[in-house]
């Protein structure tokens, strides 16, 4: 197993060098200008993450006065944000979108903390957190134990996620034994089974004909997200219910070290177009749920509430044992204390 991994490290280490041959320099040409690959794992051209990155690229070459160069790629190097992670890592990628739950992959768990289940009441909770001395200190803690490798841009959402399944949930117990598309470790994984469901991994890009062909019952996301795919519209996908159980945390990162190169001049405009990214990606995706909402009943799909309050009883002790494993108590508690 060790050589299996060894090699495909190997091919990744090859793969940056050939992608990066003539970018190692931030200022190859030593004309003043530079190129930033900035890449997402979302295919749809109407996503969030499409909109942010537009977004970035557009303020970052204006206020540059055409200095700057973004190239914006929308799956094309890589739907998984793994592949991205470790493109980012090797120096491949300038800058990327990630989840909480990918970042744990290169060993910084406290990062997974954000995608904890029932850790935020709702939208104006995750601001406050987010955007706050919390917000920051994560951010620090990132940058710090990646050795640079990872400099936080921003906090992206990726709306509210949901249950949708096979049948409506109309209380915990209709969980039980159902087979949902999540995390299969982790905390994320923990909850799901707590609840009585069976965490099952399938790609993303695979899990419309999984839905169809009922290789799993159920799946959990955020309206734009399996709208756009029409997870919807298969059997194993026509019934959402409003589960609300994470109000999503996304990554905007940049290399820290290549940042670092960067003349001042140009780190300045790098922050000020990843603002206005965030505050464009935001934005984008609140409307987008309820856009893609009226959209999926409109197609057929069965929209329904349940009481929350027995998935976060469930949630809070899981929460507490994951902060105190990997050091973040005070964290939770401050959390809680912004509710």
């Amino acid at each position: 197993m060790r050589k299996i991994k060894c090699a495909f490290i190997l091919i990744l280490i090859a793969s940056a060098a050939i992608l990066t041959s003539c970018s190692d320099q931030v200022d190859a040409d030593g004309d003043g200008k530079i190129k930033i690959i900035a890449a997402h794992n979302q295919t749809s051209p109407d996503s969030p993450y499409q909109a942010g990155l537009l977004k970035f690229k557009e303020v970052a070459e204006r206020e540059s006065n055409g200095s700057i160069e973004v190239e914006v790629h929308a799956g094309t190097l890589g739907t998984e944000e793994s592949e991205l992670v470790e493109k980012l890592q090797l120096g491949a990628v300038d800058v990327v979108v990630a989840s909480p739950g990918f970042m744990t992959q290169t060993g910084i768990e406290e990062i997974g903390f954000f995608s904890t289940p029932y850790l935020f009441e709702d939208y104006e909770h995750w601001l406050k957190v987010v955007d706050g001395k919390v917000g920051e200190k994560m951010a620090n803690m990132l940058n710090e134990k990646s050795n640079n490798s990872f400099k936080l841009l921003g906090y992206w959402t990726a709306g509210v996620r949901h249950f949708y399944g096979k049948k409506p949930l109309k209380s915990i117990e209709d969980l039980e034994g159902m087979t949902i598309r999540t995390q299969t470790s982790g905390v994320v994984a923990e909850f799901w089974e707590q609840a009585g469901a069976v965490p099952t991994s399938v790609a993303w890009g695979e899990l419309y004909q999984a839905l169809q062909q009922d290789v799993v019952d159920s799946a959990e996301n955020a309206y734009p997200f399996f709208v756009q795919q029409a997870h919807h519209t298969t059997p194993n996908g026509k019934y959402i219910t409003e589960t609300g159980h994470d109000y999503t945390t996304r990554f905007m990162l940049i290399n820290g070290e290549k940042f670092d190169k960067y003349s001042e001049e140009h780190q300045k405009v790098i922050l000020q177009a990843a603002k206005a990214s965030v505050k464009k990606e935001r934005k984008v995706t609140r409307k987008q749920e309820e856009k893609y909402k009226k959209q999926a009943i409109q197609d057929g799909a069965v929209v329904n509430q349940i009481n929350r309050q027995p998935f976060i009883e469930i949630a809070k002790p899981i929460q507490e044992k994951f902060a105190k494993e990997i050091g973040v108590v005070d964290m939770l508690q401050k959390i809680r204390e912004l509710k």
